[in-house]
């Protein structure tokens, strides 16, 4: 790759909780949010795209992860995601599969649920026993553009079928790449492909059409490209760091794979804690460094730090966790300590 540009931990760091919000937030509303969108919100975990628009939007209300302009659909590695409406080829079209069976599999199954639903909305369930198919396979209809659904973690989801975006596959691909690298740049095609869950040649072939529009980088894991706009950015000198955030299991800041995730977590031993086999914990952002895990259930938030905290740092962790607008709370929360 030849790459001239050597950027340290700190920097990249730096530059993707500046892309990605998490330094200072947003002041309040639709802009905001569709910008705390950016890479798609991973929703997978009931409310997370909630507490990660929290993370980075001031005033974030319990509604926000449903009201627009976001809506949800079936996105990356077919798990569900809350994205800006205006988003949806860029999550879902930028996935159909080029040709062949899995393509023509998705259409078909597009257009038999839409005839199906008739501008209704049903449990993915239903839907999947009136057309003769096992239901988690209209997931693969997702990326035709033509399906949404709704999940509220309670229940199934519920599917309703839209128009499809006028918009070319290839450039929902690129534009989807560029998505990834701006807020988890600097990256690799292999690091795109498993986020975007594309199989590799695919992926390859994407940064390959970008290469025009990318600046090669050395980081402290390897070669991987940025985008060439964000270089001034990645140059910078960090500024100022949020006290603490508690990001939600799949966050867009720490949503890597392989290698990736060595600069975000150094320690071997802590990666396996926050990136288990099984559901993933969320993670504990202070001052812009991951520094444990933390899990919810109802109005109780445990938080488990991979060393001691200074006082100021424990009240931060605790102000953000008291200041997440989860709906249903019957109490306030209630941050209890592992160590």
């Amino acid at each position: 790759m030849g790459a001239a540009l050597h950027l340290d931990r700190g920097q990249v760091l730096a530059h993707r909780r500046r892309a990605g919000g998490l330094d200072v937030r947003l002041p309040a509303g639709p802009d905001a949010v569709a910008r705390a969108a950016w890479a798609g919100l991973a929703d997978s975990v009931p409310r997370a795209a909630l507490l990660s628009v929290h993370a980075r939007v001031a005033a974030t209300t319990s509604s926000a992860w449903h009201d627009p302009p976001l809506v949800q659909l079936w996105g990356p590695r077919f798990s569900v995601h809350a994205v800006a409406e205006h988003d949806r080829a860029v999550f879902s079209l930028a996935r159909l599969p080029t040709a062949g069976a899995r393509r023509r599999l998705a259409e078909d199954l597009a257009e038999r649920l839409d005839a199906l639903l008739d501008g209704r909305e049903m449990p993915y369930g239903d839907a999947g026993r009136a057309l003769g198919v096992h239901h988690n396979q209209l997931r693969y209809a997702a990326t035709t553009g033509r399906v949404l659904v709704r999940w509220d973690g309670a229940r199934q989801p519920l599917v309703r079928t839209v128009p499809r975006p006028d918009v070319d596959p290839v450039d929902a691909r690129h534009e989807l790449a560029r998505r990834y690298l701006h807020v988890l740049g600097p990256a690799t095609a292999d690091g795109f492909g498993r986020w975007a869950g594309l199989v590799a040649r695919t992926a390859a072939a994407t940064f390959e059409a970008l290469r025009p529009e990318l600046t090669p980088v050395r980081t402290d894991v390897g070669e991987a490209w940025l985008l060439s706009r964000d270089e001034p950015d990645a140059r910078s000198a960090p500024g100022p760091t949020a006290p603490a955030r508690l990001l939600p299991s799949g966050d867009a800041f720490w949503l890597l794979w392989g290698r990736d995730r060595e600069l975000v977590v150094p320690d071997a031993g802590r990666r396996s804690e926050l990136w288990t086999p099984r559901v993933w914990p969320g993670a504990v952002l202070v001052d812009g460094d991951v520094v444990g895990t933390w899990r919810r259930a109802d109005e109780t938030v445990t938080v488990s730090p991979w060393h001691p905290l200074p006082d100021d740092a424990r009240a931060a962790v605790e102000a953000e966790a008291g200041s997440m607008p989860l709906p249903g709370l019957r109490r306030p929360v209630d941050v209890r300590w592992t160590t």
